[in-house]
């Protein structure tokens, strides 16, 4: 990420850095960049400076830096930063003049009428993908799946992989402060990090009067993370009008505390159904609000559970993973009203990628039903398809028809294109 953010700074005049809470933003631009102006806008008195006259300081601090970049931290907490920012880079030609970083955009909430188009480049920090956390390269999967003749021989899994690491991964996350804290602690500092989005953060973003409300549908989405999400059977749940379940969605969506993936449609859109999916952006933090631990997920216990936690795990673990292939892919699901669906469809240019996720050790043909109709018969057959069934097996296995069976660890595996 460094290297993409030094790139960035000799590309456009303000880099955007935009993820949650504690994912270690703050650390990377101020200890691991190693120059630059640095300010927070957590520091009461900078604040109120930057909301009495921000284009004077902006200026001040660029001239302070030396040509270095003004680092601006919890620049959401600003609702004059956005317009001065526009006026004090409008008026210089430099790349690299100021790095914001917070837990939402602050061009997408302004009134500005172009919000700085070719002078900004927002950049998404998330938690640790788990090539971080093990120390490998980052997987080059779906570019593996664009070559006309992809080989399982091409994916070099680091041994064995088993359901208690994966459990173990699952409810440690990626958050780095977190993940090595004992179960206790870390699960009070996820529901710290909550209420601390929900007092302060949410401000910024939308005026939510009802925190309690908005804590309630939190936990509601956490419980359904890998799903479609009923707005109307949340609104009678919590006890707000729908129109309010969409606002707050929307707020969970703008600071980084789930993913909203639409639904892939086709000309058969008739038959397909158009509900967006949510993903808890981190399966640490979910299972924490939900209580849940290592023994949450014992054999025997809510296979539901564990298989929508393993689902999403897998979208955001290859989420994180699109800007590191060569080619650009979406990520979207796909259902339709007789019940066929597909968990996650990658899609690249002319190629898409089918891809169910499977919380178990073993796999059978009967869990390609809905990925080889859709490639064969369905709204996939005039395209490029591959089919990718994730499981927590070790074997890689074939099943003809451009379909494989590969363990989730190719997530983190070595590919040789």
């Amino acid at each position: 990420m460094m290297t993409v953010l030094e790139t960035a700074l000799v590309s456009f005049k303000v880099i955007n850095l935009i993820g949650p809470r504690q994912v270690g933003k703050t650390t990377m631009v101020r200890d691991h960049l190693g120059r630059g102006r640095y300010i927070t806008l957590d520091e009461k008195a900078i604040l109120q400076a930057i909301e009495a006259d921000a284009v004077q300081l902006l200026t001040d601090l660029k001239e302070d830096a030396d040509d270095e970049p003004v680092i601006i931290d919890e620049a959401q907490r600003s609702k004059q930063l956005a317009l001065a920012l526009k006026v004090v880079v409008d008026r210089d030609r430099r790349k690299g003049q100021f790095i914001l970083t917070g837990s939402s955009n602050i061009f997408a909430m302004a009134d500005i009428p172009d919000a700085l188009p070719g002078r900004v480049v927002p950049m998404g920090l998330s938690p640790l993908m788990i090539s971080e956390i093990k120390n490998r390269p980052p997987s080059r999967l779906l570019d593996w799946t664009l070559q006309k003749n992809p080989r399982l021989t091409q994916i070099n899994c680091y041994g064995d992989f088993s359901r208690k690491e994966c459990v173990e991964l699952i409810v440690k996350g990626g958050f780095p402060e977190p993940r090595d804290l004992p179960i206790r602690e870390r699960q009070q500092l996820y529901q710290s990090y909550v209420d601390v989005m929900v007092d302060r953060d949410v401000r910024t973003v939308f005026p939510v009067r009802k925190t309690d409300k908005f804590r309630k549908l939190i936990n509601q989405v956490a419980i359904r993370t890998a799903q479609e999400v009923n707005r109307s059977e949340l609104s009678k749940l919590i006890g707000i009008k729908r129109e309010t379940v969409e606002d707050y969605l929307d707020v969970m969506t703008r600071l980084s505390l789930v993913t909203q993936v639409e639904a892939w449609t086709s000309s058969e859109a008739k038959r397909e159904k158009k509900l967006p999916k949510f993903h808890f952006i981190d399966t640490g933090m979910n299972c924490a609000l939900r209580r849940l631990d290592e023994h949450s997920f014992d054999l025997g216990t809510n296979t539901a559970q564990f298989g929508g936690l393993v689902e999403s795990w897998v979208f955001n673990e290859l989420l994180r993973l699109l800007p590191l292939q060569s080619k650009e892919f979406r990520l979207f699901h796909w259902r339709t009203a007789d019940r066929r669906e597909i968990d996650i469809i990658a899609e690249g240019g002319n190629r898409i990628v089918g891809i169910e996720v499977k919380a178990s050790a073993s796999v059978s043909e009967r869990d390609f039903k809905h990925i080889k109709w859709f490639a064969n018969t369905g709204p996939g057959k005039s395209r490029a398809f591959t089919g990718i069934v994730f499981y927590l097996g070790s074997e890689k296995l074939s099943f003809g028809d451009g379909c494989y069976a590969i363990p989730v660890s190719a997530l983190w595996a070595e590919i040789r294109i």
